[in-house]
């Protein structure tokens, strides 16, 4: 059983030896653990300092691309040195090394194809009220699209095991942790949650200039993901609100109409019109959407099947 801790750097050559250090060496079930670091375009020391820590393996991106695509260049080149299953962790240092026993424990139990750290955020001091609420309604949210019972969507504290991670496509460019936790529940894996603790850092996120930005972001994120795996009925109810609302104001043409005032209404007329053709583009829409859906099932399908042949022949060649 190999496990691969994976670390996304950008600029992190101040926090990165103190994570690597405060990492586990052994773990019961687990016969070899090795570190992986994505250096995602730093321009300071961070991967002569994540060498110097000892660092197994170092992957680096030319420029900044991203957390999201750095997580994905993790998985991907985890995927090829073997690994069973995949940490990742914050080089900030953040989450607790020791932790993360208990956060392969149900994967290693077979219990689990992903397990996310829940920070348990209302008990943080340094949140502030309106971040605790805000993380509880956007978990919330993403538990509903998702069919997932994780009460911390967005921790980057979290355990994929091997199958699930070659069945995971990243499209997002900004963030992993909503995409991930969509998609695994519209592919029906098995997701589970377990407490972790966490150190107060002090250098403000690299991840997003403003709390605006980053609700945005994830709702953003959110829209897209739903709509990629549900979206006939995405759209469909935004056409059917669409046609709804646009009947209201010909039902109030035709009524006055028929009282013989009609020629005052046309205003509503032209409106509701506009608003039911809307209505019913949406729901052709909706059609055309949910045939694009089907072909990109058959696209990860085909993906899946090459990655897994890929990954086959990468470990008869070693």
């Amino acid at each position: 059983m190999k496990l691969i801790i994976q670390i996304p750097c950008f600029n992190e050559e101040e926090t990165l030896a103190e994570t690597v250090a405060d990492l586990p060496k052994a773990i019961d079930g687990v016969d070899t653990i090795e570190i992986l670091v994505i250096d995602d375009g730093s321009s300071d020391r961070t991967q002569e300092v994540a060498r110097a820590a000892g660092v197994h393996h170092v992957v680096a991106h030319n420029h900044n691309m991203g957390l999201a695509r750095a997580f994905a260049t993790g998985v991907e080149h985890a995927l090829h040195l073997g690994a069973d299953i995949i940490v990742n962790t914050d080089a900030d240092n953040q989450y607790n090394g020791g932790d993360i026993p208990a956060l392969v424990r149900p994967i290693l139990d077979h219990n689990a194809d992903i397990v996310v750290g829940d920070r348990q955020t209302d008990q943080i001091q340094h949140f502030s009220p309106i971040k605790k609420k805000l993380q509880r309604l956007g978990s919330g949210v993403v538990r509903a699209l998702s069919g997932t019972d994780v009460p911390d969507a967005v921790s980057g504290f979290r355990a994929i095991r091997r199958d699930a991670a070659i069945r995971l496509n990243i499209v997002s460019s900004y963030s992993y942790t909503v995409e991930t936790l969509i998609q695994a529940g519209m592919k029906k894996m098995n997701v589970l949650s377990v407490p972790v603790r966490t150190k107060q850092v002090e250098r403000p996120s690299r991840l997003f200039k403003s709390m605006r930005g980053f609700i945005q972001a994830q709702l953003t994120t959110m829209m897209r993901m739903y709509a990629m795996f549900k979206p006939l009925r995405f759209f469909f109810y935004i056409g059917l609100t669409l046609a709804f609302i646009g009947i209201l104001p010909i039902l109030r043409f035709l009524v006055a109409y028929i009282i013989g005032d009609g020629s005052g209404m046309i205003q509503s007329l032209i409106l509701g019109g506009v608003l039911l053709m809307m209505g019913f583009t949406t729901l052709i829409a909706a059609l055309v959407a949910d045939l694009v859906g089907r072909n990109r099932q058959l696209i990860e399908e085909t993906l899946e099947r090459v990655r897994r042949i890929e990954l086959q022949n990468n470990d008869r060649r070693e």
